[in-house]
């Protein structure tokens, strides 16, 4: 019989197929919350500090009231301890869920921060950079705002939803998402990097990109393997013209993508971003 597979909520391990949140949940009913999407690599948080950092930069934003156990040490130590229960340590994905609670638009009932943690194990192959390159395009029917919530990972996902729908439809690997000034935001579940003689260029925050953890690590660490990396608005004329484009996040670090709409690309330096900027994290 297969060892069960287990969640934690709010301090309690339960089955993963026990149902936990109510018809009043907030979450469920505006998006109120955030999440995190973390990897474990042999008992270890990935860039577990810059994890925390964002995850309770987010929950000051979203105006809940942390008790006082509630800390960045309580809650890696709590994944931590699922990862083992699940049997989930040699190479895991974490999703790491916050939301307020049952209550109304006007009157919830607290701002205590419950919380979910689920883990998977990864396959193997997760830690290469892919052999084939993504196809992506752009989904157009949604726009991301970049207002102050904008950069958090938050449970209203309504708009990547929909473009994760239309990308299977399409038989695309992922959609990128568009801001108000058309030009790129993120994509569905990545960060979007571009190359253009050289330079490694991903669309500045004020643009309404998520605040990747990936694109915080690599904002650091591609300048100190040598190459020129900049914040810079992404237009289609830009990918149009780039050398390569690559996505970014916590779980697979890079991918490389082949096509955007009818614009072609070669690996260009992503195997060499991959090989200094990814792998010492992943070792």
């Amino acid at each position: 019989m297969p060892t069960p597979h287990f969640l934690w909520y709010n301090g309690t391990f339960i089955r993963n197929d026990k149902p936990i949140v109510s018809a009043n949940n907030r979450s469920f009913r505006y998006g109120d919350g955030c999440f995190e999407t973390m990897k474990i690599i042999r008992g270890q948080l990935v860039n577990e500090a810059l994890h925390m950092q964002r995850l309770f930069e987010s929950l000051a934003s979203l105006s809940f009231s942390l008790p006082s156990f509630f800390t960045p040490t309580y809650v890696a130590q709590q994944i931590k301890q699922l990862a083992q229960k699940n049997y989930h340590t040699t190479l895991a994905r974490v999703r790491l869920n916050v939301f307020r609670g049952n209550g109304g638009l006007y009157d919830p009932e607290n701002h205590f921060p419950n919380m979910v943690i689920q883990t998977w194990e990864l396959n193997p192959a997760n830690q290469l950079l892919n052999e084939n390159g993504l196809v992506i395009d752009i989904y157009r029917k949604a726009q991301k705002t970049t207002d102050t919530f904008a950069n958090i990972k938050s449970n209203n996902y309504l708009g990547y939803a929909m473009a994760a729908l239309w990308a299977k439809e399409q038989h695309l690997n992922d959609a990128i998402i568009l801001n108000h000034k058309n030009t790129v935001a993120d994509t569905t579940i990545a960060n979007l990097w571009c190359v253009t003689d050289g330079i490694v260029i991903t669309p500045p925050l004020s643009d309404g990109g998520v605040n990747g953890v990936m694109r915080k690590h690599l904002l650091q660490s591609i300048p100190a393997a040598g190459l020129t990396c900049l914040e810079k608005s992404i237009t289609d004329a830009m990918l149009a013209k780039a050398e390569a484009v690559f996505l970014s996040n916590s779980i697979y670090g890079i991918r490389w993508v082949q096509s955007v709409g009818d614009y072609k690309y070669n690996w260009g330096i992503t195997p060499v971003i991959h090989e200094s900027c990814i792998m010492p994290v992943w070792q």
